[in-house]
């Protein structure tokens, strides 16, 4: 039945779910013609509401009553115009959903979903959970995750309201609820990618909330008196209170280190208990680690950030690369983390290697529902890495670098040149960087407080984090002028330095100290496990020392990568031998017909005298 019912709903993404059995589609409901006419439910539903015995008198409703008849008049008018469409994909989705069957599970959610999104509500909400709840039995389980598919349509597509804010947290903490609090692992299965983007989309409503609340001038008395009276309503600690509970009943970091140690598959569920072998518990619990490290991220905590990931290995083989927008996300704050402690090399090392994932699987990105988002994480990677690259130089992968100057070149050689190039870092930053929230809100419950509030408010938190960046890049300003001045020399004497830079004896000696610690990081080694763990290492291919008066300078050189050269020249020619074989051949012009007249005359012309004929047709002249 299962197959059968597969095959038919592929059928009906092909065909808009044009020639599906109604009956079949909608399986053991036991509401025949239920989707057929919207008339036909207002007769089921509404008979005992509005009919009444011949003669009776009509009786008096009080004011609930009436109200509920209202609503009820209003669900089934919404539910008439809902496309049959719609309703076949909605009582097939709850099936899929009530068989845990992963296959159409995914196919509804990747690709119906999306695709019915796109043809009927691409500028309007999804029908409400109460006007669907009929063609899935009023399950409750399931109305909580269609809510959750409605409010994150009205979060990318629409403009939420306070309105859709609150219930899209009262929905969160129903579904988490039933999550954590049921009585043992509750019997539901839901594919990777679902997953994820329940708790990413949890943490970009939480985002998105905190910077809607902190703009305390656009408020209307009436979303000021809600927000004084719900100080909890996506609080931070809600949020990471959500996130620790999946990693704690999940078990995930336990999880993660019997692997680290290569203990068995019964030795990790003896471990684990029986939430963390469901799969459902297994990846909540460990999208719940990169959550965390978004979170804290947010909040401005980086060594927090990168301590919650230390048991998370950075590499091909993690669970969270079999989600691509998990994976990009993951390296995104891991680079932003490292930027933000000052560790240039582990930043760009994280970028380069999710980059060059990106473009390897570009084909691949086309076809996915989350393709434009991919795109412009990537793009803020490419500003990020660039920043890296000003602030510590180094040889990287030329595809990288090539696409970064084509983007940001002249952002990268304003960076170059110390004071100068700081409104560039600027620039860069507040484009790449998240964006940073406050665990505090306003003071909405003291009027007094809060005018004081409005008439002088803090400090935008990513004006914060840019203050404190700019400090370490203008305490690296002299730099790129002091580097490009010892590059030229192996040995030199210091008053000599001094006069290249207009600088006294000491001012330089400062310089070049400043330009000694720009030149050491702290850096991850091979086999490393946590991502905060590393060791001190030079990241320049120069280096100094000061004997005396004399400032002796060496230079590593780096040998050209002919490896990757020549491949990408081989490439390259393959491209160009292709499209030259694919190319159509030039047509051959013919030669001008000659007027008769003119042809006559050329044959009663007198042979040219003279010359004798050669080779190549032409006349030799005698």
């Amino acid at each position: 039945m299962a197959q059968h019912r597969k095959a038919l709903w592929e059928a009906d993404l092909d065909e808009d779910l044009q020639d599906v059995d109604l009956n079949l589609a909608i399986g053991s409901y036991g509401q025949n013609g239920l989707y057929e006419d919207g008339a036909s439910l207002r007769g089921q539903l509404g008979d005992t509401l509005v009919e009444l015995p011949e003669g009776a008198a009509q009786p008096r409703i009080d004011e609930a009553t009436l109200l509920a008849v209202q609503q009820q008049m209003a669900q089934q008018a919404a539910f008439a115009q809902i496309p049959d469409v719609v309703k076949r994909f909605i009582a097939h989705f709850h099936q899929a959903v009530l068989e845990n069957n992963l296959a159409e599970i995914t196919v509804a959610y990747e690709s119906g979903w999306n695709r019915l999104t796109e043809k009927f509500y691409a500028k309007t909400e999804w029908p409400e959970a109460e006007v669907i709840a009929p063609l899935v039995n009023d399950d409750p389980i399931f109305l909580i995750l269609y809510r959750e598919l409605y409010y994150r349509h009205v979060y990318s597509r629409l403009s939420p309201d306070i309105d859709d804010r609150f219930h899209s947290y009262e929905n969160s903490c129903e579904l988490f609820n039933y999550l954590l609090n049921s009585d043992g692992p509750v019997p539901l299965e839901l594919p990777e990618q679902w997953l994820w983007d329940i708790i990413d989309e949890f943490i970009y409503q939480f985002q998105s909330f905190c910077v809607w609340r902190s703009k305390v001038k656009s408020k209307t008395e009436e979303e000021l008196g809600m927000l004084a009276d719900a100080n909890q309503v996506w609080s931070s600690y809600s949020v990471l209170n959500v996130l620790y509970s999946l990693i704690q009943k999940s078990k995930i970091n336990e999880h993660l280190v019997a692997l680290q140690e290569g203990k068995s598959a019964e030795e990790i569920a003896e471990i684990v208990g029986e939430y963390g072998t469901r799969p459902l518990y297994k990846l909540l619990g460990y999208f719940s680690l990169i959550g965390l490290l978004r979170v804290h991220s947010l909040l401005g905590d980086f060594t927090l950030a990168l301590k919650v990931m230390e048991n998370v290995e950075l590499n091909q083989k993690s669970p969270f690369t079999r989600v691509t927008a998990c994976h990009v996300t993951t390296y995104y704050y891991v680079g932003f983390c490292y930027i933000m402690l000052r560790r240039y090399p582990d930043a760009i090392r994280a970028f380069v290697s999710i980059l060059n994932f990106i473009l390897r699987m570009r084909q691949y990105h086309t076809r996915s529902y989350q393709y434009d988002q991919i795109n412009k994480t990537a793009d803020r990677m490419y500003a990020l890495f660039a920043i890296c690259n000003a602030l510590s130089p180094t040889r990287v992968d030329d595809n990288i670098s090539n696409i970064v100057k084509e983007r940001y070149g002249e952002q990268f050689a304003k960076m170059s040149r110390g004071e100068e190039g700081i409104p560039a870092f600027e620039e860069l930053f507040l484009y790449a960087c998240p964006k940073f929230i406050s665990a505090n809100p306003p003071p909405y419950d003291d009027p007094e407080v809060l005018s004081t509030y409005i008439n002088d408010p803090p400090v935008e938190p990513a004006q914060r984090h840019l203050s404190l960046f700019l400090s370490e890049v203008r305490a690296q300003a002299p730099v790129p002028t002091l580097r490009s001045f010892l590059k030229l020399y192996t040995s030199l004497d210091a008053n000599k330095l001094a006069g290249f830079l207009d600088a006294d004896e000491e001012e330089m000696v400062q310089q070049l100290m400043v330009m000694k610690q720009a030149s050491r990081s702290v850096s991850r080694v091979e086999n490393e496990k946590g991502l905060l763990d590393g060791q001190m290492i030079s990241t320049s291919d120069l280096d100094f020392v000061i004997n005396e008066n004399m400032v002796h300078i060496a230079e590593s050189t780096v040998g050209r990568r002919y490896a990757g050269w020549f491949i990408r020249n081989t490439e390259h020619a393959q491209r160009v031998l292709d499209t030259l074989r694919v190319a159509p051949l030039p047509v051959p012009q013919r030669p001008a017909p000659q007027p008769v007249e003119a042809a006559k005359e050329g044959a009663t012309a007198a042979p040219r005298q003279g010359g004798q004929k050669v080779a190549w047709g032409s006349v030799k002249a005698a």
